[in-house]
C-alpha cells in the first residue's frame, strides 16, 4: 500500500461515518452545508449541486473556520453539519478530517463524490 492510501485509510478509519449522495441531500435540507471542492475545470465540465458552498481545496479551512477573520457567511459554528465533496470521494476525505482537526465534529464526506451524487439521480446545475 502506498504512502498516500495509508493516509487515506486511516482518514476514513478517523470519520467513521460518511455519507452517500441521499443522505447529503437530506442533511443539506436539514440545514447542514455541501462544500464542493472541485476545482474549477470540473465544476464547468460537470456542474453544481444547487445550494453547495464552492470553496477550492486550498482554502478549506480559512473559510470554514468559524472563528476566522476569512470565514464563509456559512459558517456559522461548530457544530454545523459539513459535507465536503470533490469528484470522486477520495481528497473530500482527507479534506473532511482536516475540518474534524479544525473543530468541526460533524463533518464528514460524500462517499463517491459529485459523482455519485449525479448518479443518483439528485439536482445538479450546470454541466
Amino acid at each position: 500500500m502506498s504512502a498516500v492510501d495509508e493516509l487515506l485509510a486511516q482518514a476514513r478509519r478517523e470519520l467513521g461515518h460518511r455519507v452517500g449522495p441521499r443522505e447529503a441531500a437530506a442533511i443539506q435540507e436539514a440545514g447542514g452545508l455541501l462544500v464542493d471542492i472541485r476545482y474549477a475545470e470540473l465544476r464547468e465540465r460537470d456542474g453544481t449541486i444547487p445550494g453547495a458552498l464552492i470553496v477550492e481545496r486550498n482554502e478549506l479551512e480559512w473559510r470554514l473556520d468559524p472563528t476566522g477573520a476569512h470565514r464563509a457567511p456559512e459558517a456559522i459554528h461548530h457544530e454545523l453539519p459539513v459535507v465536503v465533496i470533490c469528484n470522486e470521494g477520495y481528497a473530500s476525505s482527507l479534506a473532511a478530517l482536516s475540518l474534524r482537526h479544525l473543530g468541526l465534529p460533524h463533518a464528514t464526506d460524500l462517499t463517491g463524490g459529485f459523482q455519485a451524487w449525479r448518479a443518483a439521480g439528485l439536482a445538479v446545475k450546470g454541466g
